[in-house]
């Protein structure tokens, strides 16, 4: 049987009548039909209580973008400005469920939103709008997603730790790499400010921007992406070696290999 696989959604108003919505992108769905080779479970933003009953019957767990911000009052930030798009019932579910996985081995994936919360759930801080920060480059979408490339064109290099868990993940694929002029799409506002404790982090924007995590203590896979390979894995290498390579944890996990075993060689620090 293939691997049950998590996709955290957001609470989103539709039609006419801005009826609530539980919504997660068509990408990942795709990309966990794909190279992740495992089955979309789309969980509501229905609060902790989802917590104890849906992660024993998960074997993978994949945190989303969005155009939300996470709650300050998750990390004591200042308020956001006006207009800034938020989503408590997503941050109610979302942040018990990183601790949860965590603790548990569940192979967790977060990206870009879900990067954020993972930096969150294991006591780190936001910035808010980085492009306003003396030094920084702006990270941000526009706001015309009709524009060609916005989520797919390479907006920056990062520079990527040669001993990290994404070197391990892009050395197992065969693919020869310069670490310096990894290019990735950027599409957020917030970023990391503090970062947790229990995170290291393993890839650099040019202004310093941090772009990739993991957890060397956990005791499965758990990588973080400020990225978003879920829109060029069928072209970009490393989006879908990131991928494929959650894939074979949540596989393992669901054949019952606890702890993981190929996968946990990727993770070990």
């Amino acid at each position: 049987m293939r691997a049950m696989v998590g996709i955290s959604c957001c609470n989103k108003p539709f039609g006419i009548f801005a009826t609530p919505n539980h919504a997660a992108s068509d990408s990942y769905v795709r990309v966990t039909l794909g190279p992740v080779g495992g089955v979309p479970v789309l969980l509501p933003a229905a609060g902790e209580a989802l917590v104890p009953d849906i992660l024993p019957r998960l074997d993978g767990l994949i945190l989303t973008g969005s155009r939300s911000n996470v709650h300050p009052d998750h990390y004591d930030g200042p308020a956001h400005a006006a207009g800034t798009p938020e989503d408590p019932q997503r941050d109610a579910t979302t942040l018990p469920l990183i601790r949860a996985a965590i603790a548990a081995g569940v192979p967790l994936l977060a990206i870009c939103r879900g990067f954020q919360e993972l930096n969150v759930a294991l006591g780190g801080s936001l910035d808010q709008r980085i492009q306003d920060l003396p030094g920084r480059i702006d990270h941000s979408t526009p706001s015309d997603q009709r524009l060609g490339g916005v989520r797919t064109g390479k907006a920056h290099a990062v520079r990527v730790a040669m001993d990290g868990m994404l070197a391990r993940i892009w050395n197992g694929a065969g693919l020869p790499w310069q670490p310096e002029a990894v290019k990735v799409n950027s599409l957020h506002n917030q970023g990391v400010k503090r970062l947790a404790p229990r995170l290291r982090a393993e890839a650099w924007a040019p202004d310093g921007t941090i772009e990739a995590v993991h957890v060397p203590d956990a005791p499965g896979f758990v990588l973080g992406i400020q990225w978003h390979p879920e829109y060029d894995w069928e072209t970009d290498p490393l989006s879908r070696a990131i991928f494929e390579a959650f894939g074979e944890a949540a596989a393992a996990w669901a054949a019952g290999a606890r702890p993981v075993s190929d996968a946990r060689r990727l993770v070990a620090a």
